[in-house]
């Protein structure tokens, strides 16, 4: 099946890629999560936009992307959320979440980047890892505070 990639897919490709893959995988994975439309001549119009798009979010040089990498690494980032008093949050730690307080804190990320293993519902240390460049990727620490 021939698809062209709206996302960025690990192990697959990133936006504005065609892709050729199998039809239980686009037809299950891909297309019911909106990560790739079909492939067509219509569709592939629209791959140049795509690309455009993911170019301006992307970090284009591989040394920025290293010293944004030595940033992250090299201190903890403290993200505020809402907790009960037993220490328990409303909810979980979203991307949105991770992203403002990478911001504040170390630069800007693109919250697609960043990959949360497990749902973060609890306050205290946690690790993420953020992919900066397509040969870059970062181990974030984060601490999971309560704000006030």
């Amino acid at each position: 099946m021939k698809l062209i990639l709206t996302h960025e897919v690990t192990n697959l490709g990133g936006p504005g890629d065609i892709v050729e893959v199998k039809d239980g995988y686009g037809r299950n994975f891909l297309l019911p999560r909106n990560f790739a439309i079909r492939w067509s001549k219509g569709a592939a119009r629209q791959v140049e936009s795509i690309k455009a798009g993911r170019d301006a979010r992307a970090i284009h040089d591989l040394d920025e992307a290293r010293a944004l990498k030595g940033r992250l690494e090299g201190g903890t980032i403290n993200v505020p959320v809402r907790a009960g008093e037993s220490g328990r949050l409303f909810g979980a730690v979203t991307v949105a979440d991770i992203a403002a307080a990478i911001a504040d804190q170390a630069g800007a990320v693109d919250k697609r980047r960043i990959e949360v293993g497990n749902p973060i519902k609890a306050l205290g240390a946690h690790t993420v890892a953020v992919r900066l460049h397509p040969e870059v990727a970062a181990t974030v620490k984060l601490n999971v505070v309560a704000s006030k």
